[in-house]
């Protein structure tokens, strides 16, 4: 087949089971064609299981799958139009890149010039072209991944399939793999699903993603919405780092509402639905929160009185820990986390400083228990 436009997928309340035990539960998701989709989520949640079922490596107990419209539940992998890419790489040692990227066209007995000229012009793509005549042995981690991206693209599939394929290159190199790999599917049109536990990864790079817990899905959407607002505490958790709160809604106004905690009230512009006396949780983001010396911060808003306990210098940012103050009686947080570009309070030589915390009501995330 040629290029053509991209296709969209359709999952359709999927369930694979194993030996009794749902590793995907019910899942249901439309993928746009063109679309980079993550499918993300810590070890075990049933990601990997779900790209096996599209890639035809399994069959669904339940549930359908179409690509384009087309059902391909049933379908053999190599009849589905998709392109896997490993995280292994499987590259095959004793040919070379030119060679290991050809051999799926070789399978599907087209002419020598063809394979070559669609081989030069996949390795063209993941700019490996001058590398053509090299053996596996002699490339980077991150060049086998490239070759490994060329080889899932040569056979112009419809859609795209990444199983963790950054997973085994080092901090540095990943991060220069991530754009290198949307440049890619965005420049061929591919539809791609990239399936990773790396947050950091999907949220720099991702159109739309998934969020799965126990082979279901916990939340669908943008990278920037899931992340400033969660469906629920797993999610919060999961995506960046949060300090939560439990609290119970004191009074609602509009779509807002304030929110009495251990530690003082907090107002939230969006309560989430929360009706009044509902029991909730707050998620509170490291980089939402701001410092002050004691003195002088009981003017901001949503301020809760605390000590910072311990500084930490990080690189690019400080993080401190704020031990906060609950009322007499009530027991206290676990320490929060704050993330400060130029720190005004700081914990020198294991003393506490008083300081006062606080965060804009927009930031003050209500999650339902």
């Amino acid at each position: 087949m040629t290029p053509g436009m991209p296709v969209g997928v359709s999952i359709e309340k999927v369930v694979k089971r194993f030996g009794g035990l749902a590793a995907v539960d019910g899942v249901s998701l439309e993928i746009e064609p063109g679309e980079l989709f993550f499918l993300l989520g810590p070890s075990g949640c049933g990601k990997t299981t779900l790209l096996r079922c599209i890639a035809g490596f399994h069959r669904p107990d339940e549930g359908r799958i179409r690509l384009g419209g087309t059902d391909i539940t049933e379908a053999p992998p190599h009849l589905r139009d998709t392109g896997m890419v490993f995280q292994s790489y499987a590259l095959w040692p004793h040919m070379t890149v030119r060679e290991n990227v050809a051999f799926g066209l070789e399978m599907r007995k087209l002419s020598r010039a063809e394979v070559r000229r669609r081989a030069d012009e996949a390795l063209a793509q993941v700019r490996m072209a001058d590398r053509a005549t090299h053996r596996p042995a002699q490339l980077s981690g991150g060049q086998q991944q490239r070759v490994a991206l060329a080889r899932a693209l040569v056979v112009h599939p419809k859609c795209l399939l990444l199983d963790e394929p950054l997973s085994n290159l080092d901090a540095k190199l990943r991060i220069e793999m991530r754009s290198e790999i949307r440049r890619i599917c965005k420049e061929a049109g591919l539809t791609a699903i990239y399936v990773t536990h790396d947050q950091k990864e999907a949220m720099s790079i991702a159109d739309r993603l998934a969020i799965l817990n126990n082979g279901r899905v916990e939340q669908c959407g943008r990278p920037n919405d899931v992340y400033q607002r969660p469906a629920n505490r797993f999610v919060a958790g999961f995506i960046g780092e949060t300090n939560f709160l439990e609290g119970r809604v004191a009074s609602r106004s509009g779509a807002g509402g304030r929110i009495e905690t251990a530690c003082g009230p907090l107002d939230a512009a969006d309560a989430g639905g929360a009706a009044e006396g509902a029991s909730v949780t707050l998620a509170l983001r490291p980089e939402a929160l701001h410092l002050a010396p004691a003195a002088d911060g009981s003017s901001a808003p949503n301020a809760l009185s605390g000590d910072v306990v311990e500084t930490a210098y990080l690189g690019e940012v400080v993080q401190q820990q704020v031990r906060l103050r609950a009322a007499a009686g009530s027991p206290a947080p676990p320490p929060f986390r704050v993330f400060e570009l130029r720190p005004t309070v700081v914990a020198r030589d294991g003393r506490a400083e008083p300081a006062v915390l606080s965060i804009a009501p927009a930031d003050v995330v209500v999650l339902s228990r």
